[in-house]
């Protein structure tokens, strides 16, 4: 067990490792990740209110220091930076001669990880790690990168991690798992995952966890898997919108989407990316670039004669089938992670959870293959 005072040891033990620290901190109206110096820094004593279409930050009555669900940001920010150059090159000695990037390996360590970002953080590493061709950026950026992770007690209003499977309570891939406990007293339960988590908890002021403190601990993950804002009968989803794509919920959709790609943006499992090269005016050098792209836009699927997804159904539909749908035949898992991310931060409050069961519904279709 350690106090809440004792994070900002916690910080300073990463840091004297020579991590930078990234977790939530308070900007701009919500709980964002960024570089924290300081335990001081994270969101105390705030929580977020998140509907569809909805967030604000709220005062809590306590010194909670955790006690929100999730904002904007996710950790993909930093392992999978929204841009990246690749490579320049300088026209010299009658040609050009290419750099490569160097690679940005300074060690990252993430405080305040909950259970869908790290279910999150495990599918990216499947895309980028695990296939034919390792993803250089992203394997630099990725390694020896220290997690602490975060039992979530307090849900959000757009969150169905219980649904997916995710959460609330982390089962592996930290360092450190922190349970805040706020009844009979303010403390923090820490459990070990790693052997160098191990080592930075030797170095922190530490109690024994009596058994109040496991029950506590206990008590307040369960109370947060009984008070998930949404849920979502994930119950063979591939099949369900295989059988549905001419569904006429496909439509409904598409006339309250504005296609603007929030969704794709703020999920923390989405890595479609595009490649932009540029060159300067008098053609002494030039640059490729990789940045964030997402399959509402426009040109994501243009290919010789135009874009393959012209309306904004189809794009929503590629979106929503593949998420929930051919994900598994590709990665083997759901591409959702139950955050509700894409639920809160669409500008019009569009609701998968609402979409997938509005397809489910139809039970022709959905009877048609049994």
């Amino acid at each position: 067990m350690i106090e809440p005072e004792t994070l900002e040891a916690l910080v300073v033990a990463l840091r004297n490792r020579g991590y930078r620290v990234l977790g939530p901190t308070v900007r701009e109206g919500a709980i964002v990740y960024d570089d924290v110096g300081s335990a001081a820094e994270l969101p105390v004593g705030w929580t977020d209110s998140q509907d569809a279409g909805s967030y604000r930050l709220e005062r809590r009555d306590d010194e909670a220091r955790f006690g929100y669900a999730v904002g904007p940001h996710s950790w993909k920010q930093f392992l999978l930076p929204p841009r990246v150059r690749l490579w320049q090159a300088k026209r010299r000695n009658g040609g050009f001669e290419v750099e490569e990037e160097p690679l940005d390996d300074a060690p990252l360590a993430f405080l305040g990880v909950r259970s869908c970002e790290l279910h999150a953080i495990a599918i990216q590493d499947t895309v980028f790690l695990e296939g034919r061709h390792v993803e250089r950026d992203y394997a630099a950026r990725r390694k020896d990168a220290f997690v602490v992770a975060v039992n979530c007690f307090e849900p959000g209003g757009a969150c169905f991690c219980v649904s997916m499977g995710t959460g609330p309570k982390v089962g592996a891939g930290y360092d450190l798992a922190l349970t805040e406990i706020l009844e009979g007293g303010h403390r923090l339960l820490v459990e070990v995952g790693s052997e160098r988590g191990g080592e930075v908890l030797d170095e922190l002021p530490r109690s024994a966890p009596e058994d109040a403190d496991l029950e506590g601990a206990e008590r307040a993950v369960s109370g947060a898997a009984t008070r998930m804002g949404r849920t979502l009968d994930a119950t063979d989803l591939h099949g369900v919108l295989a059988r549905n794509l001419e569904h006429e919920r496909w439509d409904d959709v598409a006339e309250r989407c504005l296609t603007c790609g929030n969704c794709t943006m703020v999920c923390p499992t989405c890595f479609c990316t595009s490649i932009e090269d540029v060159s300067d005016l008098a053609g002494e050098s030039a640059e490729r670039v990789r940045a964030w792209d997402s399959c509402f836009s426009l040109d994501y699927s243009h290919i010789h004669g135009g874009s393959v997804r012209r309306s904004g159904r189809s794009r929503y539909r590629q979106w929503l089938t593949h998420k929930f749908g051919t994900w598994h035949d590709q990665f083997g898992t759901s591409g959702c992670v139950g955050c509700g991310r894409c639920i809160t931060w669409c500008p019009v409050g569009i609701d998968v959870t609402e979409e997938l069961a509005a397809i489910r519904s139809n039970k022709e279709a959905n009877d048609g293959d049994d």
